[in-house]
């Protein structure tokens, strides 16, 4: 028994064993630069092109349909001086005055009325209509008529040199909303898209195309009782050139993607 006890005692150690060695490798030892990159004075934030390859989609789209509106306000009060002069109206309003007539409707809702049924000629044509085309249906269709209640305070005889004025100021009005609406390009109106429509099915001139629908229209106003006088073959003069001029400063950048048909630059007559 005093053997196995002396034998037990000397295989014990006699120091407690050296503690294991817990330093980690090197390789995981973390890092202590923590200096940023080169040029870094801050934290991450987007390059300004990235911003600004948001931002300016967003200011063109805001400029093109603000320029839109205006035109369209625009033409609709230019539609309302020719009207309310007396002395002629432009050649498709001929003919809304004529079924006014007739039918019992309002201007505004004539209006309306004839560009739907030109817009469903579109349909044969293959004209796709744009944003613009609605547009220029829509805010002229209804805002002329308060337009025309408003001009209607005017005294009901207008002396010759107020008529006189009307007319040249509804022109040149015309003139000007026409390159504005036109040159943001988001579409032409009913009419214009009519004629460019003819004009790339029969191949012929735009001249040519727009003669023959603006004196058939006329022709069929008068019959039916709109007013023709020397106010209609001013604007037919003068509207064309007037256009030439305006549109190339109001025209902006092409936008991706149909919109409608081509607009024409030689002048519009739409409403």
């Amino acid at each position: 028994m005093a053997r196995m006890f002396d034998a037990i005692l000397s295989a014990a150690p006699t120091e407690p064993p050296a503690p294991a060695d817990l330093t980690p490798p090197a390789d995981l030892t973390p890092p202590t630069d923590l200096t940023p990159p080169t040029g870094a004075t801050g934290p991450m934030v987007p390059s300004r092109l990235t911003v600004d390859s948001v931002r300016r989609p967003r200011l063109r789209a805001l400029r093109r349909g603000s320029q839109l509106a205006v035109g369209l306000v625009l033409y609709t009060l230019s539609m309302a001086l020719l009207v309310r002069a007396g002395l002629g109206t432009m050649p498709w309003d001929v003919l809304t005055q004529g079924l006014s007539r007739h039918l019992g409707w309002t201007f505004g809702t004539v209006t309306l009325a004839v560009s739907g049924v030109v817009l469903l000629g579109w349909v044969a044509l293959r004209q796709r209509p744009g944003i613009g085309t609605i547009a220029n249906m829509v805010v002229i269709g209804v805002l002329v008529d308060p337009v025309l209640s408003l001009l209607a305070r005017l005294p009901e005889r207008l002396a010759p040199l107020a008529a006189a004025l009307l007319v040249a100021v509804g022109i040149a009005l015309n003139g000007l909303a026409t390159a504005l609406y036109i040159g943001a390009r988001l579409g032409p109106g009913p009419r214009d898209g009519l004629m460019t429509g003819l004009v790339a099915r029969t191949g012929w001139s735009v001249r040519l195309v727009r003669t023959s629908i603006e004196v058939a229209v006329v022709s069929l106003g008068w019959l039916l009782g709109g007013t023709v006088g020397v106010a209609t073959v001013a604007y037919a003069a003068a509207i064309g050139p007037l256009v030439h001029r305006l549109l190339p400063l109001f025209t902006l950048a092409a936008v991706h993607g149909p919109t409608g048909a081509s607009a024409s630059t030689d002048g519009a007559d739409d409403s």
